[in-house]
């Protein structure tokens, strides 16, 4: 069987013809434009020949360093047309980690997508020897004077019309010469704890993960709306906006993440894969309007919510037939409460929403459920090409991140770790064949670096991240993500790292929502003269550490947060203590915020 990712277009060009397969904003106007698959596939067929006749082929690497946008998604496919892979770049990467990996992967082309990558890119290039062309998305960036190497994306499509036969001979050998072993994406990791590393992801790898997403979610269809919201860079987004399209949905675009609210709104997605921070602020914003709503109609929410989880929960989401009196009465509370809340997400229209990529709170994820959003938790990486497990329909279980995928072969090693074994996972690490070696035990199980067990009824639980897991001085193990994710339930709390590596006792760094912590300043009249200066008022540190008292009762003593610093500014990505799909580098926060930690644990 020809290779999906090379056949995708082109399939559905012939089924679909001139409906919508992509929108996008335009760069210029920022209007909503529709690309049908048609002329989908004319891009496709001419940014191939554009590749070849710049001379990239069979095993090339063209890196793809930009928001989300049409071409992005053009450029993936006519790499494949040609063999060749493509490599994703966060669009927010810093000039070295854009010259560490061109520079691994030997990129011999690099797109861009606006202004401040193209000016990241012009400095790549001079230390990058492979690179021999920038492209540019955007036809607003402007040229720095004296530059060579740079052209316009029409005009890399432009190259295609004087394409000679031998040209288009290449490509069309590449595409029927196409095998599954042959590398498709060279995705590297977000390095929290050393420098990145190209996972090699095979056409075979990718085309497993298709088979079995359409064998377990068969009630997706060609009239979902898809919102791809997470950056293409993420092996999450690419996996499931590439799962979209074949099905054939309409996959909307979002280019710029800060503009998600607005967009929901506008777009109506029917499904949309995410991370839990996502959920978490949809979760403080409704709990919020639910605060300073009414007295009647703050009962009326709470009851809602409540009825919500035991129909959707306790319920259904155990293949359980629901009773008469609960249906009718949620059904009530749907139309008179529900519907709204979802309306005023922007989510009214539901399929399914896929999030990963860090632990939910059980409570959040029942509360999304009891209004009746279909999450569906789930657990992958890089290396095993996105999904290792996710909820079943019906019999799911809150707690668990879902079921092994059917062809993987999951079990538990040494320290509880999970091991996995199947068909989508990774080939190896690139140009690094001691860390591949490394990443496998004897009998071949990639090392997941998580820990977890699995349930009398076959689901995954993930218990921590080895990695981040740390020892007190007092010898007790402590799981940071547990913490962290249970306090993400606060809608007073964005950003938090727990500490206590070798420490008498556990603390925690906190970002607080700012606008949250001066709302509460002045409802209470606390005076101060700053943010600096009100996150040092004792008043404000009591109540954060009331709150999180009451979030981590059912933690251990010797696991919970006994003292906390709260944080002017947020952790960044320009700090480097974030990653770019914003996990926190604990080694980083730990270096710059040292004087805050000691201080800590000083009294």
């Amino acid at each position: 069987m020809a290779n999906q990712l090379v056949e995708i277009v082109s399939r559905n060009a012939a089924k679909y013809g001139d409906r919508e397969a992509i929108r996008y904003q335009d760069y210029t106007s920022h209007e909503w434009v529709s690309m049908s698959w048609n002329n989908f596939k004319r891009q496709v067929d001419r940014m191939a020949l554009s590749l070849e006749m710049l001379g990239v082929g069979e095993t090339d690497k063209i890196a793809l360093f930009s928001q989300n946008c049409a071409g992005l998604v053009v450029s993936h496919f006519a790499a494949f047309t040609n063999r060749a892979v493509t490599v994703p770049i966060y669009a927010t990467s810093s000039r070295e980690e854009v010259v560490f990996i061109t520079e691994d992967a030997g990129a011999k082309l690099l797109f861009v997508g606006d202004q401040r990558q193209y000016e990241v890119a012009i400095r790549v290039v001079e230390t990058v020897k492979s690179i021999k062309h920038i492209i540019l998305f955007d036809p607003n960036i402007k040229l720095v004077k004296g530059d060579k190497t740079s052209m316009y994306w029409d005009d890399m499509l432009a190259l295609s019309e004087a394409a000679s036969d031998e040209n288009c001979a290449n490509v069309i050998r590449r595409r029927e010469e196409a095998e599954p072993s042959d590398l498709a994406f060279l995705i590297y990791t977000s390095g929290t704890t050393g420098r990145p590393k190209g996972v090699m992801i095979c056409h075979e790898n990718f085309d497993e993960q298709l088979k079995i997403h359409m064998k377990r979610l068969p009630f997706l269809n060609d009239e979902d709306v898809s919102l791809s919201f997470l950056p293409l860079s993420h092996v999450f987004e690419l996996a499931w906006s590439f799962v979209c399209l074949s099905i054939g949905m309409h996959v909307v675009l979002n280019y710029n993440p800060k503009e998600i609210q607005d967009t929901l709104k506008v777009v109506h997605p029917t499904c949309m894969c995410s991370v839990p921070r996502f959920w978490e602020k949809v979760y403080a914003a409704v709990m919020e309007k639910m605060r300073k709503s009414p007295k009647v109609m703050k009962m009326l929410m709470k009851e809602a919510i409540t009825v919500g989880i035991r129909r959707n929960v306790t319920y259904i989401g155990n293949g359980l037939p629901v009773p008469k009196v609960l249906e009718m009465r949620y059904k009530t509370l749907d139309k008179m409460v529900l519907s709204k809340v979802r309306e005023a997400i922007g989510i009214d229209k539901r399929t399914i929403y896929p999030t990963a990529g860090a632990a939910l709170s059980d409570n959040i994820t029942a509360f999304l459920r009891g209004i009746d959003l279909p999450i569906y938790i789930g657990y992958g990486l890089t290396e095993t090409t996105a999904s290792v497990s996710f909820f079943k329909e019906p019999g799911y279980r809150i707690g668990t991140i879902g079921t092994p995928l059917e062809t993987l072969d999951v079990k538990i090693g040494e320290n509880n770790e999970i091991l996995v074994k199947g068909p989508s996972i990774m080939k190896g690490y690139y140009n690094r064949p001691e860390e591949t070696a490394a990443a496998f035990t004897e009998d071949g199980y990639f090392r997941t670096g998580d820990a977890g067990r699995i349930t009398d009824r076959g689901e995954l639980v993930l218990t921590e991240r080895l990695k981040d897991l740390f020892k007190t001085s007092n010898g007790k193990y402590i799981a940071p993500q547990a913490l962290e994710s249970l306090l993400g339930e606060d809608q007073l709390i964005e950003q938090v790292a727990v500490i206590g590596e070798q420490r008498k006792f556990v603390t925690a760094l906190i970002v607080p929502a700012y606008d949250a912590v001066r709302a509460y300043a002045d409802k209470n009249k606390i005076g101060y003269n700053d943010m600096e200066d009100l996150l040092k008022n004792e008043k404000i540190i009591e109540m954060f550490m009331e709150n999180i008292n009451v979030l981590q009762t059912d933690f251990a003593p010797y696991h919970q947060i006994k003292r906390i610093t709260l944080l002017a500014k947020p952790f960044s990505m320009e700090t480097g203590e974030l990653t770019n799909t914003l996990k926190v580098r604990r080694n980083v926060v730990a270096k710059n915020f040292k004087e805050e930690i000691d201080a800590m644990y000083a009294y």
